[in-house]
């Protein structure tokens, strides 16, 4: 039987029959109904992502029903909605088998350099890496636990942030969803910077206290004159050479730097000051499974609501289309429409 799966070339956004793959003895084979268009994705398409090479097949924030399941696949049973979780640990490493499954050393990942990806009308994946998705929680809604469960765990691995003063780098998906968490977990006073002027006012909107212009003069010093001094913790989301230089300078002294936006290339930092004034620089990769419980209560209790972030909506024929409007900057969430119930 053929389907219908995307794949991202240089220049190039296809559509291509593939056949229907079949679901080895731990695997599911689900059935695509939304997939959401991330940041990294578009990185991968412009070839400025460091870990994905062209061509690849997108596709990892993901809600599907399962179709089939393989003779081991647990507790797996057709018609049940899912969503992914995308990393692909080996579970034998160190990093695996303590816990800490999204550092594996031999790590894999699911629509980002992997030989599947979830804008396709189907896809097989180990039954571990389904996760049930309540009714309450429609599709669109569910395809955004992926992409929150990044800065809920930027978040956690800051540390307590209930009253801290914070700065946000960037609004884009990515920032405007740190902002949502920070605010779930009673955040104190959250100053938010980035160059373009509506998505200053969409982070207002969403709870921002202070925007700023990240092209501006002396955007370090604005932000610590708004925050009343240095920020207790800087959440860079663009890690780019001008934002590193931005966070180090507004966490000084005794701040911490959450590096949570995929760099494109190697920056330098100020070490000598990063030494002496004692700032953390903590680096935030991906997710484990309690960030993805907690993104999903985030969800279904309202507290980030679908509506701000899901923006614009495109079928799977239109995926060059839905790639575009990611990339424009006037969008928060594109989602890729497969097969809606």
């Amino acid at each position: 039987m053929a389907m219908r799966r995307v794949v991202v070339y240089p220049g190039r956004i296809a559509v291509e029959a593939a056949e229907v793959p079949a679901p080895g003895p731990n695997e599911a084979l689900v059935r695509t109904l939304a997939a959401g268009v991330c940041g990294s994705d578009l990185h991968a398409a412009h070839g400025r992502h460091p870990f994905v090479a062209l061509p690849y097949r997108p596709g990892h924030e993901v809600v599907g029903v399962i179709e089939a399941a393989g003779s081991a696949a647990g507790s797996c049973a057709p018609g049940q909605r899912v969503i992914v979780e995308p990393d692909l640990p080996c579970w034998t490493c160190k990093m695996c088998t303590t816990g800490r499954e999204n550092l594996c050393e031999n790590l894999q990942f699911f629509g980002c350099g992997y030989a599947q990806g979830g804008m396709a009308d189907y896809f097989t994946l180990a039954a571990n890496r389904l996760h049930p998705v309540l009714d309450a929680l429609d599709d669109h809604t569910a395809a955004l636990i992926e992409p929150l469960s990044t800065p809920v765990h930027a978040v956690r691995l800051a540390g307590d942030v209930a009253s801290r003063s914070v700065a946000i780098l960037g609004t884009g998906t990515i920032g405007l969803f740190t902002l949502a968490v920070l605010r779930a977990h009673g955040a104190g006073k959250i100053v938010s910077t980035d160059p373009n002027p509506a998505k200053r006012e969409r982070a207002a909107a969403l709870g921002a206290d202070v925007t700023i212009d990240a092209r501006g003069p002396d955007v370090a010093g604005q932000v610590r004159e708004e925050l009343g001094g240095s920020a207790d913790i800087v959440f860079d989301c663009v890690a780019i050479q001008s934002s590193v230089d931005q966070a180090i300078a507004i966490a000084d002294k005794g701040g911490t730097v959450m590096v949570v936006g995929v760099p494109a290339r190697e920056v330098t930092v100020p070490l000598p000051i990063v030494q002496d004034h004692q700032i953390r620089i903590q680096g935030s990769a991906t997710y484990l499974p309690e960030d993805y419980a907690e993104s999903a209560s985030l969800l279904s209790r309202g507290a980030v609501r679908t509506a701000d972030f899901v923006t614009a909506t495109r079928p799977l024929a239109q995926v060059a289309e839905a790639f575009e409007l990611a990339s424009s900057g006037q969008h928060v969430k594109v989602l890729v429409t497969v097969g809606e119930r």
